[in-house]
Parts: C-alpha cells; structure tokens; sequence
C-alpha cells in the first residue's frame, strides 16, 4: 500500500515539474519582486537562484547603497577609507622597480607605470576593503614582462612578480597568486574579464582613456617600432590603431563602467568622427615627438 502511494506522488510531482516547466518555457521565468514572467536573460545567475530580475536586483542594490550612504552621513557608520600604502613597498618600487622601465620604448617608460600606479589607488578608493600595498606592487609590475618583448610581456610580468624576493617575503603564497592573475588579465586585447577585482583595477587603470594620452603613447610606440615611415605612414597607422582598439567597434572593453573612463570612450568616439580636429592633434603631437 505504501508502495503504491508513493509511486502515486511521484508521478504527481513529476506531472506538476513538467507543468511548471511548460509554463516557464512559454511565459518565461517569475520574478517574485516585480511580479512579472521574464525571459531568461533578464535574470543573472544569483537572480536565477533568488527569483529575482536584472532590473529589480539593481534597484535593491541602489537602495541599500542609499541607506548605507545615509547612514554615513548621519554617523551611524564610520567613513571606510584605504589603507595607505606602506612606505616600505614604496620605497623598494621607487628603488628597484620604476628603473627598469627606462629600458621600454617612451609609450611603457616611467611616466607610463606611475600613470598606472594613481590611476589604481584612485579606483582602489572606492573599495576599502583592498589591500593597497597588492593594488600598487601589481600596477608596478604590470608591464616588466616587456624586457623579454611586447607578444607575451603580460604573462612574463606575472613570473617576474612571483619570482621576486621582496614579493615572496612580503605576501602570502595566495596574494602573490591573487597578484599574479591580475598582472596577467591587464592588457587591453583580453576579451575576457579579469579574475579578480585587482586584475579589473589594474586593467582600468592601464587603460586611462584621455585622447592627448592615447595618441601620444600611439605616435611614441610607432616612432620606436615602425621607423622607415613617413609622417603620413604614422597618421595613418595611429587612425587604424586608434579605431581598431577604441572605437565604438573597437576590443577595448572597460571592466569598471562608473570609471572615468567610460564616460572619456564616448568623447573619443565622437572625436574619431572629426578628422579635422583628430589630424590638427596628430600634427602637434607627432611635432613634439620629433623634436
């Protein structure tokens, strides 16, 4: 008798999965906040699990930043502000770190890394939480893999950064691996998200979208690399780079979307459309350059 009421259940709730399912795959899941039956790419993986949209995820996440805001300007939480960055790995990034950049071409030189280096504690800022002395040694390291060329510099920057002794006495085994990832997930022609959330710092930061910065950096790396072309050579070399890395097709992606740099993609978007106004900063700027 047992038997049979059991099998009996089990065919009833299997009759019910399939129901259910039939209904999702013609209504679409249910989001039990808004109240609505959604296709399945308006929910996230942890919406998926909650029964929660895109949508209604968001806007929970923007309330409780609200309140927590509110909070801190009332004084019910303490202001979280970054740790600063020892003196001690400051001291050994100045001493024995920032040289070795005087050996790369002028777009990667010592301008470039300390660029690199405020750029990463900015973003860094806005998450207490990191630990500011990895988020400087990794925008330190990011680019010394281009000792042994320019292909393969972002992985080769990751085994400097673990063989390192001053890195192996003062981090643990998982930060330095942590670290290394993210040297690793920094450069521009990776499709896919960085592993972590240093690796998305450090990649932001390299990416630091300013159109005198990035044509500049263009013309310097093409005066190093391509010699044998004339003026109208690099115009056009800097155009096809500056249109293939960030234009609105381009494969630059921005890992950090409230960053300066979003909002600085879309002004050079619109500058690529004027090529008057692109070649009049082409011609300084290259004029510099050869001085």
């Amino acid at each position: 008798m047992q038997h049979c009421l059991l099998k009996t259940w089990d065919t009833e709730s299997n009759y019910s999965a399939n129901i259910k399912a039939e209904i999702e795959e013609y209504m679409g899941h249910y989001c039990w906040k808004c109240g609505q039956y959604l296709a399945n790419e308006k929910f996230s993986g942890k919406g998926h699990a909650r029964h929660i949209c895109k949508k209604c995820m968001a806007e929970e996440r923007a309330h409780r930043r609200q309140i927590l805001k509110e909070k801190r300007e009332r004084g019910e939480i303490p202001e979280l502000k970054l740790k600063p960055v020892s003196q001690e790995v400051i001291d050994y990034v100045e001493n024995e770190i920032i040289p070795r950049y005087a050996a790369f071409d002028k777009a990667h030189q010592e301008s470039h890394v300390r660029m690199v280096i405020e750029q990463s504690i900015k973003l860094a800022e806005h998450n207490p939480a990191m630990n500011s002395d990895m988020v400087y040694i990794i925008a330190a390291f990011h680019d010394l893999g281009l000792v042994n060329g320019r292909e393969n510099h972002h992985k080769d920057s990751r085994t400097i950064l673990k063989a390192d002794e001053f890195v192996k006495s003062h981090f643990t085994r998982k930060q330095i691996v942590t670290m290394g990832r993210a040297v690793e997930d920094h450069r521009a022609s990776n499709q896919k998200k960085p592993r972590n959330g240093y690796g998305m710092i450090v990649a932001e930061a390299d990416r630091f979208i300013e159109a005198d910065t990035i044509i500049r950096r263009t013309i310097q790396y093409g005066l190093a690399n391509y010699p044998k072309l004339d003026k109208a050579g690099h115009y056009q070399r800097t155009i096809e780079h500056l249109n293939e890395k960030y234009g609105p097709k381009g494969y630059l992606k921005i890992w950090i979307p409230w960053s300066d740099n979003a909002r600085n993609l879309r002004k050079l978007h619109v500058l690529l459309t004027d090529k008057k106004k692109l070649e009049e900063i082409f011609n300084r700027i290259f004029d510099e350059e050869k001085e």
